[in-house]
This record gives structure tokens, C-alpha cells and sequence, in this order.
């Protein structure tokens, strides 16, 4: 359960691990607490809803989601702790985050070999006769924890920032980035000239004005 509120967070969503999805008191009075004593002015919605099923979340509209210690107790609770990853990526935006620290592994499989592994159905293309699946996560970067009894791991997952997009649509989205980059590196050359100019020009200013104290 997320119970410290950083200040630059401007909304939390909560879901629960819990069989119910519902969220304890006790959790609720703590997040309200943290947010009233650290001034964070955060908007909280405390939803109690599975975090296996988070349909009352839309598509794409998240910048991060926070996993912390809940797969496995999710299976103790028997909820689907792989399907909780797969509605952290339905309602992730391209780009967003998936921050974790959980056991190393759940079930018999590697958290982190699952992570890696989520894929999403790319839009097909007229040419196409199969369904084609990419990964959902373009990065992910771990580390083990230390001093744990069960080993755990930390890390962070960057969703792919062209998810769901056909390759007609990453292609101009990779187009729209060269230009961009091309536009950039084009101000930048006129900056750098235009510095030069005032440069020179105070140079000169100088100089006229050397010249008019000798003549003095």
C-alpha cells in the first residue's frame, strides 16, 4: 500500500491486493493524513477496486503505477497477480512508468522475466494475415534489494511510447521526430550565429571607443 504522498504527484488512484479490492480504514485515514501534514494538495481517488481489475481506470490515462510488495499477496488472496500487470499496461500512457519492488519470484515464475515478456497486438496492416505482438515495455532496469530474507527486486518499466500504433503510424511518428530534431538543431545553429553577430558587434564598439580615447 502507497502511504507516502511526494508532493509532485498531483493524483492517486488506488486499487488493493485485497480479495474485495477494498481498501482498509486504516489506509484511507493514512493517505488522507500524509496529504493534509505534507501539503501536497493531492486529488485522491480511493477506489476499491482489485488490482487485477482496474476497469475503473481508462485506457492510457496514467502516468505511472506503483507496485509495491503486492503480487504475492495477491495470490494469497487469489487474485490474478499476471493480470494486474496487464491492466497496469492497458491504463498506462505511452511513455508512463510502472515503478515496483516485489519478490524476485511469484508462483514459480520470475517478476521480472513476466514483466519483460507483456506484449500488446499491434494494429495490423492491410498486408497482414497474422495478428503481430511487440513488448509493451520498451525498457526496464532492476536492481536486487538487500537484507531481504525472501529475495526482491526494484526496478522501473517505460512503456513504449509508439504502443498500439500500426507501423504506418510509427513510421510518421519517426518522421515527426526527425523533423523535430531537425527543426531543433536548426535553431539552435541560428542561435549560435546570432550570439556570434552581437559578439563581433561589441568588439567593434570597443575598439571605436579605444581609438576615441587615444585621440583624446
Amino acid at each position: 500500500m502507497v502511504n507516502f504522498l511526494p508532493r509532485t504527484m498531483r493524483k492517486l488512484i488506488t486499487s488493493s491486493a485485497a480479495a474485495d479490492g477494498t481498501i482498509p480504514v486504516s489506509a484511507r485515514r493514512q493517505l488522507e493524513q500524509q496529504n493534509i501534514r505534507r501539503g501536497a494538495g493531492l486529488k485522491l481517488e480511493i477506489l476499491d477496486q482489485r488490482s487485477d481489475d482496474l476497469s475503473g481506470i481508462e485506457d492510457e490515462s496514467v502516468d505511472c503505477v506503483v507496485s509495491l510488495l503486492a503480487a504475492q499477496q495477491m495470490v494469497d488472496n487469489g487474485l490474478d497477480w499476471q493480470q494486474s500487470l496487464i491492466e497496469a499496461t492497458r491504463v498506462l500512457k505511452p511513455g508512463g512508468r510502472l515503478l515496483f519492488v516485489e519478490q524476485t519470484t511469484v508462483e514459480g515464475f520470475n517478476y521480472l522475466d513476466v514483466v519483460k515478456g507483456l506484449t500488446y497486438v499491434r494494429k495490423g496492416e492491410d498486408d497482414e494475415s497474422e495478428e503481430v505482438r511487440e513488448p509493451v515495455f520498451e525498457e526496464v532496469g532492476s536492481d536486487p534489494c538487500d537484507l531481504t530474507l525472501v529475495p526482491h527486486i526494484a526496478g522501473v518499466a517505460i512503456k513504449a511510447e509508439d504502443a498500439g500504433l500500426s507501423k504506418e503510424e510509427k513510421d510518421a511518428m519517426e518522421k515527426k521526430k526527425e523533423s523535430d530534431v531537425a527543426a531543433e538543431r536548426a535553431f539552435m545553429a541560428f542561435e549560435r550565429g546570432r550570439k556570434k553577430k552581437k559578439v563581433k558587434k561589441a568588439s567593434a564598439g570597443e575598439g571605436e571607443g579605444e581609438e576615441a580615447m587615444a585621440g583624446k
